[in-house]
């Protein structure tokens, strides 16, 4: 096999149940797949079709009720809690829908918040650059736009180098020229340092630019495709 090929992430038949007896909500049922290193995936599905679960258990921040994830050939769900944040520490970058930084840090500082503590880390200045935002690093977020506040986050994910990056509605807050170049940012990140690149939406044009689409409903992948010529993002139809 191709190593690059590899998966980086595999699970087997996932289950999430929240609550008991007749209050039981499945989040999940009986997901199972394999995301092959470097790709771009798109996790695609309505609000409720269990995409967060699903990205969350897959990056350690929360557990299954049933099924194995394995991270290379390592078991997650066998992990404890100590093991759990150590594996999310240094393997795993989190983007969200809201950018989450400090206000009273600029922009370099915010990113620097995880190199001082990461183990073989690229420079603020570099992941800053990365992401198109080497004119804006010593502005504070108020100074900054919300695609530039969101690209802030995105240096700030993939500073530590991570070998995944997780994107949960990275673009659900901007409009759509500002979410291209948010995407485009992420785009650059997967393809220029290999990043196996997860990203949760339920807006379907975004599914053009993945290598693989997953479709969800109902705690469910309905749906598999893969595209043999991902899009740039600012060829995407939104």
């Amino acid at each position: 096999m191709d190593n690059d090929k590899q998966p980086a992430i595999r699970a087997e038949n996932l289950s999430k149940i929240y609550g008991s007896g007749e209050s039981r909500v499945y989040a999940l049922r009986g997901v199972s797949l394999s995301v092959p290193r470097g790709e771009m995936v798109v996790l695609l599905g309505p609000s409720g079709s269990g995409k967060s679960t699903l990205l969350n258990i897959l990056g350690g921040l929360d557990s299954p009720t049933e099924g194995q994830v394995y991270f290379d050939h390592e078991e997650l769900t066998a992990f404890d809690d100590r093991h759990l944040t150590w594996f999310r520490r240094e393997y795993v970058g989190f983007v969200f829908q809201f950018y989450n930084l400090i206000p009273s840090l600029t922009a370099r500082e915010n990113v620097a918040l995880v190199t001082e503590i990461a183990q073989d880390p690229m420079t603020p200045e570099q992941a800053l650059e990365l992401v198109g935002l080497a004119a804006r690093m010593d502005h504070f977020p108020a100074q900054l736009s919300g695609g530039e506040q969101q690209r802030v986050a995105i240096a700030r994910a993939i500073a530590k180098q991570p070998r995944v990056l997780m994107c949960d509605e990275p673009t659900g807050a901007l409009d759509s020229k500002t979410g291209i170049v948010v995407l485009e940012a992420i785009a650059r990140v997967n393809r220029e340092l290999g990043t196996t690149t997860m990203v949760i939406t339920h807006n379907a044009a975004i599914a053009d630019m993945a290598d693989r689409v997953l479709s969800m409903a109902d705690g469910q992948i309905q749906n598999t495709e893969v595209n043999a010529q991902p899009c740039a993002p600012a060829d995407l139809s939104w």
